[in-house]
């Protein structure tokens, strides 16, 4: 089968169904119609003339779209939600004449737009409580199996494997904590008119403003919010899409941080992404294990902070009570943002539950290095039986140079203990300086961190979402790996 057309690969190779079932044209336009029955009923509870015959009309042909007839009155008006009401009153003659009373075009667009971004952000919520909770159960696991720590990718002291996973958790928790801020704060539009005065709803009600008050509580409340946003022009603030795209960027640029570390271990074969059973990792080289999963999740997350900052530059040039400029831009990118979000979470989970620790070369690493690290610890046993400090400092100092020195430039292995080991100097024998290379005793805190962060900050976020946790545990949540 021929392809001539472009896909976007968003579609075509990354996101999934339900995402993309939430930005479908089907779900937009009976957003719409759910929007028009909501307000043909309120308006007809409200006292307009509107019969229970016409709100059945409306509601039979919720959900079944003639776009056909759409497309066609497009052709001629050029105006999309013009030709949805057309479209919807040749199915529904009886309400013909109150599809869209008193409205403006932005009270469906706008108001579509809000529920649909509060289902996206919904399923986003779900799954970042499901790879929290991933997080949670390898760092358990890896709580307290030393590995070398890095500042400016430069080994440095000691920490384990599992703390490391705490800060890549502790960032989605706080994504997770704007996403929840998010739909906290999310309110409808409303029913605010073209200016955002309401003087054509005023006008309907014949100058009752307590009406149409209630006009616009009725119809929040039936679509399950409790506000709406106190003052508007035309259309909602389009800082609301720009608070929504950062916080989607934040997702990603936590997803680019976790997957380049993983990139990074998995070169010094400390850890690893999944990697199937038939898995090709080069065409090229057979041996091959390319982390192509966290490469892909990097790739998608630029993209998405490249996104994000669309509706902060729409937001700041809406002129006045609004233009139009803001309508091409917001189609293609709050979309993109929210598919980009949900590609990177579902690569995220199928990496995180599956990530291979490879426990003998962490060691090997640690061991390389730990000699080093170990240098002041065993000044201070050597002090302790009767040297003296400072010239045992000169000494190992010493040592250690030349220890470093054959690593780098001669390529051996690290000698320092043997160094010291053979030096009476120090006067320790080699249970004592294998005692000091425990690397337990250099890794801190870690252990006790990892145990006060998943019950302090972690556990308190899976007890509140416990239906969704055990669905998790019985393997009824399930992200579908994009190809």
């Amino acid at each position: 089968m021929s392809k001539p057309l472009y896909e976007s690969p968003l579609s075509g190779r990354y996101a999934t169904p339900e995402m993309l079932a939430y930005f479908s044209p089907d779900h937009k336009y009976r957003t719409w119609r759910k929007l028009w029955i909501a307000l043909a009923e309120s308006e007809k509870e409200l006292g307009l003339p509107i019969t229970e015959e016409q709100i059945a009309e409306l509601k039979a042909h919720a959900d079944t779209i003639n776009y056909e007839d759409a497309d066609e009155f497009e052709k001629s008006l050029r105006h999309d939600v013009m030709a949805h009401i057309r479209a919807y009153a040749k199915q529904c003659p009886k309400a013909a004449g109150v599809i869209h009373l008193g409205a403006t075009s932005c009270f469906v667009t706008d108001n579509a737009d809000i529920l649909i971004m509060r289902d996206a952000l919904e399923l986003i919520r779900e799954k970042l409580v499901v790879l929290l909770y991933q997080f949670s159960k390898f760092a358990s696991e890896y709580r307290a199996l030393p590995c070398l720590g890095y500042t400016h990718l430069q080994p440095a002291q000691p920490t384990t494997v599992g703390k490391r996973a705490t800060l890549w958790a502790y960032d989605f928790l706080q994504d997770y904590a704007e996403i929840v801020h998010r739909l906290d704060s999310l309110r409808l539009l409303g029913n605010k008119g073209t200016t955002g005065t309401q003087a054509s709803f005023l006008e309907l009600f014949e100058g009752n403003s307590e009406t149409v008050d209630k006009l616009e509580s009725r119809i929040a409340e039936k679509l399950g919010f409790a506000a709406v946003v106190p003052v508007s022009g035309q259309t909602y603030s389009r800082k609301i899409d720009a608070f929504v795209a950062q916080t989607l960027s934040g997702i990603a640029q936590s997803a680019h941080k976790f997957a380049t570390d993983l990139r990074l271990l998995q070169s010094f074969k400390e850890l690893e992404e999944p990697f199937e059973k038939d898995q090709v990792g080069s065409s090229a080289m057979p041996y091959k294990r390319n982390p192509m999963r966290c490469e892909r999740i990097c790739a998608l997350s630029r993209v998405l902070i490249g996104e994000s900052q669309i509706p902060a530059q729409t937001h700041s040039v809406q002129w006045l009570e609004r233009t139009l400029d803001d309508s091409a831009a917001k189609r293609l990118c709050m979309p993109e943002c929210f598919l980009l979000c949900d590609s990177i979470l579902n690569l995220l989970l199928n990496v995180t539950g599956a990530i291979v620790v490879n426990p003998y070369v962490i060691r090997a690493r640690l061991d390389a290095e730990l000699p080093f690290m170990a240098s002041e610890n065993i000044l201070m046993r050597a002090v302790k039986k009767g040297g003296d400090r400072q010239k045992l400092h000169a000494i190992l100092r010493e040592h250690s140079l030349a220890a470093a020195n054959a690593v780098k430039r001669e390529g051996k292995p690290n000698d320092l203990i043997a160094r010291i080991s053979a030096d009476p100097r120090f006067s320790l024998s080699d249970a004592e300086l294998s005692d000091a290379l425990d690397p337990a005793l250099y890794v801190g805190r870690a252990p006790e961190q990892v145990d006060r962060f998943l019950i302090n900050d972690l556990a308190p976020v899976f007890d509140s979402n416990a239906s969704l946790i055990a669905k998790a545990d019985s393997g009824g949540f399930s992200a579908a790996l994009c190809v």
